[in-house]
């Protein structure tokens, strides 16, 4: 199980990867222009990724910055985002191989931050929640940047996979 955690870290690295060096070639205006999308422009949908995934690993190691809210804008300038993004990236990576298989299977308990109520549960599935919504939110940046006329992004984990890094894993 943990080497399945391990892949998903470093296919989020990978395709956040992908979806910064596409976002960098967007206009201040175009990064910052209302698409639509759940947090509506590419700077709130990928603050919002950085976001839940700083909450995330808050309530998984006790440690770090967890915004108060969601749709926190954490950084307008887009170096800055980036960097925190590979920083966090890093983060997760580092965490997750730093598991034993008796923590995966374990439980952990958090607050949510929506109405304040404790929550338990298994460490296994909250990860395959985070993973998850990176991939959901990353795939409403590629509709931005397809709605701006952009071409398209190849986020397939089994594109991934076929990479140097992903081979390890395939």
């Amino acid at each position: 199980m943990k080497q399945h955690f391990q892949m998903f870290a470093a296919y989020n690295k990978w395709a956040n990867g992908r979806i910064y060096d596409a976002a960098a070639e967007l206009s201040a205006d175009e990064f910052e222009r209302d698409m639509g999308a759940f947090f509506r422009s590419m700077l709130g949908t990928l603050n919002h990724l950085l976001v839940a995934d700083r909450v995330w690993m808050k309530r998984f190691t006790g440690e770090g910055d967890a915004p108060a809210a969601l749709d926190a804008i954490l950084f307008r300038d887009f170096a800055k985002l980036r960097a925190a993004r590979e920083a966090e990236d890093q983060r997760i990576l580092k965490w997750v191989g730093s598991l034993k298989e008796k923590d995966i299977s374990g439980r952990f308990t958090y607050t949510r931050l929506s109405d304040m109520s404790t929550h338990s549960q298994r460490l296994a599935p909250a990860l395959d929640h985070v993973f998850n919504h990176q991939a959901h939110h990353r795939g409403q940046a590629h509709m931005i940047l397809t709605a701006l006329g952009r071409p398209s992004v190849v986020l397939d984990l089994v594109a991934f996979q076929r990479t140097e890094d992903g081979r390890a894993f395939g």
